[in-house]
């Protein structure tokens, strides 16, 4: 029978977490690094280490101009501005509430986003209705863009005269505004390609977009011309399944070539890798994640600048920062990490100035300022939390597919008990759950200090191995996951042997309440309970982007989206469906009532 323990409450586990610097930016220039702190607004200066908290807040959105002297931010929807060299700090009188605010480039002006409109505030405090229309949502991130990971829908021009902006009415269209007046409608196939996933206008250059089909299999990356709005193909992008760009493409690099994000499937190999006016940059075996920007070579000006980006180069549970060469020499495609510890590693950059935020499973991350080799500074880190037994998760690849792989036991688990299992789905396919970050194991320490050995798998389907390792899921994304997960757990059992397959429990949120629900039904022999939060019960009500990538058009496969519906499922008192935010003490209760039926 499981022994009832006293179990910490969640704020008990976060340690700190929420106090960590978070929306980190650096100047251009290197000079300053930016950064939210618990809702507060702070800058560091690089040459002295002073920090300075500019606001109070809370900040709900801020930018800065492009060598970080000057900060937009909003609190409670009112507009600021501050000057982050003197640490002035002077509202702004809008007509309405101000959201997404930036300056531009050269700290002039300042746009932000009221409601569906987008408007620009002059120095001399003018405010100004740049674009807007009944009906019609300006700057805004559509429903599709946002399943891309597009976070914005306008950009400033590097000079700071012009917007790039997103107009969504029905479908999505892109319009170069300028502030003295007139418009420019930029030009692409649109019909063909509705999607538009990502932006990029900087790195003196135009602005580069990446466009879609709506099967998602061919793409184009388009060059703008800021006078016309006629664009130019610079690349191609095509896949049976679905096109994966890499966040941070397409971008110029200083010499001029155009950076695309993309795939490597012949001979032999299957990485994420980036090419430049199609020579690959990236060696073969880094699966890039992300492109942060630009660095100079130290010490070789003449070598031309290091891209840092961040990826995995073997261990999926890690992620680190590399520098990339981007001259054309001998030798082949160079890698340099510059991160060596294990851990999930991440970066942002700004003249010769990298912020490194460096997380483990020991607490939250620590922010490392770095200048060439050597660290210049460290941003505020939260105090420590009370002393707690970290989570040591024991991880693993297992079966043949090698699918990455974990266990979490209760603290001071004593080998030869045998405990519940309690199977961890998060929010299922296309979210990586076993990683090396102190955050993402919070939840699963609450349920292993209450008596459960709580086990995550990443299945086929889950970023971060290769890419058909994502992709092989494509129109069969039930069975192949259902089947990593089942397998996943009975190999485990070889080197865990305390694991309790007859009392084996699942949850999941979304997407991850939706497997939890099906593996409960199709699997219930695996899979005792389950509980399912906000479940997907058919995926007609997901985002139309979302749907197609996994299913592709319902209309071709009407069989496909049947099988993946929850609907039609067998009824069973063995499934507990809860909203998002229901409280967890409900979950628990559910699964120890079946789990302790079960040992009887």
């Amino acid at each position: 029978m499981l022994v009832v323990v006293e179990v910490p409450t969640l704020t008990d586990q976060a340690g700190g977490a929420a106090d960590a610097p978070d929306a980190v930016v650096v100047g251009a220039d290197g000079s300053r690094v930016v950064f939210l702190r618990a809702g507060a607004l702070w800058v560091h200066t690089v040459a002295t280490g002073a920090q300075r908290c500019v606001t109070p807040g809370p900040v709900d959105a801020y930018g800065v101009d492009a060598p970080a002297r000057t900060a937009a931010f909003a609190v409670d929807g009112r507009l600021h501005r501050a000057d982050l060299v003197t640490g002035e700090v002077a509202p702004i009188g809008t007509p309405a509430t101000a959201d997404d605010p930036h300056p531009d480039p050269t700290g002039t002006h300042i746009g932000y986003l009221d409601g569906d409109t987008l408007r620009v505030t002059a120095p001399d405090g003018a405010d100004e209705l740049l674009a807007g229309e009944p009906g019609v949502r300006w700057g805004g991130v559509d429903e599709a863009g946002a399943q891309f990971g597009r976070t914005r829908g306008w950009w400033w021009a590097p000079g700071g005269g012009q917007i790039l902006a997103v107009r969504s009415a029905g479908s999505v269209s892109l319009h170069l505004l300028d502030l003295y007046g007139g418009w420019v409608d930029v030009h692409w196939d649109r019909e063909t390609y509705p999607y538009l996933v990502d932006v990029h206008w900087g790195d003196g250059g135009g602005p580069l977009i990446t466009v879609l089909r709506r099967t998602q299999q061919h793409g184009l990356v388009l060059s703008i011309d800021p006078r016309t709005g006629e664009t130019q193909v610079h690349a191609e992008l095509a896949d049976a399944r679905w096109v994966e760009p890499v966040a941070g493409t397409p971008r110029h690099l200083p010499d001029g070539r155009v950076l695309v994000g993309g795939e490597l499937a012949h001979d032999g190999f299957d990485a994420r890798c980036l090419f430049a006016d199609g020579s690959l940059l990236t060696p073969p075996g880094l699966y890039v994640r992300r492109v942060v920007g630009v660095l100079p070579r130290a010490g070789a000006p003449a070598a031309g600048p290091d891209l840092i980006v961040e990826g995995t180069d073997g261990e999926p549970a890690e992620q680190h920062v590399f520098a990339i060469r981007t001259a054309l020499v001998g030798g082949g495609a160079d890698a340099r990490r510059l991160t060596t510890e294990p851990g999930w590693h991440r970066a942002e950059v700004g003249g010769d100035v990298v912020v490194l935020a460096s997380a483990s499973l020991a607490g939250p991350p620590t922010w490392t300022i770095r200048r060439g080799d050597a660290a210049v500074g460290t941003l505020c880190t939260p105090a420590p939390a009370p002393a707690r037994q970290a989570p040591q998760p024991a991880l693993a690849r297992v079966t043949d597919r090698r699918l990455p792989a974990a266990v979490l036991y209760p603290p001071g688990h004593l080998s030869g008990n045998r405990l519940p299992v309690l199977v961890e789905f998060g929010l299922g396919p296309g979210h990586q759950q076993v990683v090396l970050d102190d955050a993402a194991w919070r939840d699963r320490r609450w349920w292993a200090a209450a008596g459960f050995a709580v086990v995550s798998v990443d299945s086929r389907g889950t970023p971060g191995v290769a890419p058909s390792f994502e992709k092989v899921v494509h129109r069969r994304l039930a069975d192949v996951v259902l089947a990593d997960q089942a397998d996943a757990l009975l190999a485990l059992t070889g080197k865990n042997p305390d694991l309790e397959l007859t009392r084996v429990a699942v949850r999941g949120t979304g997407l991850g309440g939706w497997l939890a629900a099906l593996a409960v039904t199709r699997r219930h022999d695996l899979f005792r309970c389950a509980v399912a939060r906000d479940p997907v019960t058919d995926f007609t009500r997901l985002p139309t982007a979302l749907a197609e990538r996994y299913l592709g058009r319902q209309k071709d496969s009407p069989e496909v989206y049947a099988h993946h519906r929850l609907a039609g499922e067998p009824v069973t008192d063995a499934l507990l469906v809860l909203d998002r935010a229901a409280d967890m003490t409900r979950e628990l209760d559910f699964i120890r009532h079946h789990t302790d039926r079960l040992e009887r």
